[in-house]
């Protein structure tokens, strides 16, 4: 960088050497009878003021993480898990679904279900497991796995639901029903059991996962009319109007939806 001190300033300041913004105060600044001293505690800088002039000494490189790229395709961990996934169908994942007033969706739709699945906390239980796709493209991406039981209430660990991790998620839909049954219609909501529960009246659906991937859903070449089931909170609701300004802009006949107010989401049996 290519700040200044400012001798009058501040005793804490922006490193010239290394300051990562004007937030970053690694720099202290201390001056007196008109000489002064700069030292940064991370890179070890040192500027000093003598009779008006300034000496430096460039402090030691410092290293800065790079967090790394997460994968745009599903790995090939992620593509032999959901090949030994079943169907839900006949499974606790099916009477999971039932119990919290879910439709069963198709069996070639993208949720499956594992007897017994490995939690990162070590738990390993039954889970219903969904494959993640690029909503135009249709490329696997990533998984969603949620722990259950069988009385609708989710397994004991925390936390009970996750993605498939090193992996993006961006633009990535959970197709509950397959590409050959949506025609003119959709309809999406943002978790599965949300949209299965939009299922109740409104099918095909899929599931958007989260508010963000509501909110940046790309529309669709084909698709006439959208359904966009809100959750009923302020990101909910947020996502959901973002999601219709830019399918209605595009010509497609848009309605958003909203549970009761006094439900968060579209089911209405959340487990504790």
């Amino acid at each position: 960088m290519s700040a200044v001190i400012d001798w009058q300033g501040a005793t804490r300041q922006t490193c010239p050497d290394c300051g990562r913004s004007e937030r970053d105060r690694t720099l202290g600044v201390t001056v007196e009878a008109g000489r002064g001293v700069a030292h940064c505690f991370r890179c070890g800088y040192v500027e000093t003021l003598r009779d008006e002039r300034t000496e430096r000494r460039p402090g030691k490189p410092v290293s800065r993480p790079v967090a790394p790229l997460k994968r745009e395709t599903l790995s090939q961990y992620g593509l032999e898990l959901f090949g030994a996934c079943i169907e839900v169908h006949s499974t606790i994942g099916e009477q999971y679904l039932l119990a919290r007033g879910c439709v069963i969706p198709p069996a070639d739709g993208d949720l499956r279900f594992h007897p017994a699945l490995r939690h990162p906390s070590g738990y390993v239980g039954p889970a219903l497991v969904a494959l993640v796709t690029h909503a135009v493209t249709r490329e696997p991406m990533t998984l969603h796995r949620t722990w259950v039981r069988a009385d609708g209430t989710k397994a004991d660990c925390d936390p009970p639901r996750l993605l498939l991790g090193g992996h993006v998620k961006k633009h990535g839909v959970i197709r509950l029903w397959p590409d050959e049954c949506v025609t003119y219609g959709l309809a999406v909501a943002e978790g599965v059991e949300s949209a299965l529960s939009l299922a109740l009246a409104y099918q095909p659906v899929w599931a958007c996962i989260d508010a963000g991937n509501m909110a940046a859903l790309p529309v669709l070449a084909g698709i006439e009319t959208l359904i966009v089931g809100a959750d009923h909170d302020p990101a909910g609701i947020k996502a959901a109007g973002d999601c219709a300004d830019r399918w209605a802009a595009a010509g497609v006949d848009v309605r958003v939806i909203a549970p009761a107010t006094q439900r968060a989401d579209w089911n209405d049996r959340r487990a504790a």
